[in-house]
């Protein structure tokens, strides 16, 4: 169940909102009023829950919740007084009913007394900047933003409207577009890890002279990171999600939706193409190309460009098929061997 106490309720609310937000049709009052969200097996009546997996549809026959979004399959089976919202895509209708009656928090226009603004720096009507956060020279911060404690916006930054920057969150060489969400912790547009050897052995530096660019509706986890551009720029596509602590590198580039999930990182100047996804731990190297609507498996190491639509999984990462195949071999192998290497 929601704790009111961090997830203050919009509600009540009426049955028919609801269905409207989950894009659900329904048979009973369309103003009976519901008041939070819950898992099948905790919720009331006053709360609406959700099925989406078949594994739990033993709970569904004994849940208490008032109304249940779900598919036409399972319709039938909601006990007496449970309200059925019948969607073809439950989860995302969750999704949708979810945020409705239980809003992200509206910003408190306002500077904290004790954030430093620059005098040059734009701040949008109707933002908040809470304490400590620092400002910089020329930063243009758009409207309805939150940026919260700590948070540290760099000299000429551009953030668009209704962004939010949690906690201890930075940018700098950036333009965010609208709808941006830095998680706590995420780190925006610092110096990639680029360098030249010296004869001697020493390192030089190489200038990463670029910016990032987050398209609209981009959201960074927590304690990722996102290195500018060394040359040109590092640009993530609308909509793209990066879960936490994930490493971007310099001069890399996707498309629209792509997912990038917790610990996997992408060596500097690879280009995923739109709606790519990346598993968690995986690993890529640089100056690839991987194809719309590819997906990396998790832990895979992958060290050659992947054609649209294919799944990949190991290190070297390969075609999902060829993977199990050469897994079936090896262990037949192994079992072959008449126990050899066993301990004891």
């Amino acid at each position: 169940m929601a704790d009111p106490r961090f997830f203050p309720a919009a509600g009540p609310t009426r049955l028919a909102d609801i269905a409207g937000a989950a894009g659900a049709s329904f048979e009973g009052d369309p103003d009976r009023l519901f008041t939070g969200v819950g898992p099948l097996q905790a919720a009331g009546p006053d709360d609406v829950s959700f099925l989406d997996n078949r594994r739990y549809a033993g709970l569904l026959a004994e849940t208490r919740a008032g109304a249940v979004i779900l598919a036409g399959a399972f319709a039938g089976q909601v006990p007496a007084g449970t309200v059925a919202l019948v969607t073809p895509q439950p989860y995302l209708g969750f999704a949708r009913a979810a945020r409705l009656l239980h809003p992200p928090p509206a910003p408190v226009p306002g500077i904290h007394p004790t954030a430093v603004v620059a005098a040059d720096a734009v701040v949008g009507e109707g933002t908040e900047i809470g304490p400590h956060a620092v400002i910089g020279a020329g930063a243009r911060i758009g409207r309805g933003c939150i940026l919260g404690a700590q948070v540290t916006v760099g000299p000429a930054v551009e953030i668009g409207d209704h962004c939010r920057l949690l906690p201890h969150s930075s940018v700098s060489h950036a333009i965010l577009g609208e709808g941006v969400v830095l998680h706590p912790g995420a780190r925006i547009g610092q110096e990639g890890f680029g360098f030249a050897p010296t004869p001697d052995g020493r390192f030089e530096t190489m200038p990463q002279l670029g910016r990032v660019i987050l398209g609209d509706f981009v959201e960074v986890g927590a304690n990722a990171c996102v290195d500018r551009g060394s040359q040109g720029d590092t640009v993530l596509g609308p909509g793209t999600r990066l879960d936490n602590l994930v490493q971007i590198g310099h001069n890399v580039r996707t498309g629209r939706g792509c997912v990038v999930v917790g610990q996997a990182g992408i060596a500097g100047s690879t280009v995923l193409e739109d709606y790519v996804t990346v598993a968690a731990q995986a690993g890529l190297t640089g100056h690839l190309r991987i194809g719309a609507q590819a997906r990396i498996g998790a832990q895979a190491g992958v060290m050659n460009d992947v054609p649209a639509k294919t799944d990949v999984i190991g290190s070297p990462s390969m075609p999902v098929r060829e993977f199990w195949r050469a897994m079936a071999k090896l262990k037949a192998l192994g079992g072959g061997r008449g126990g050899e290497g066993k301990a004891g």
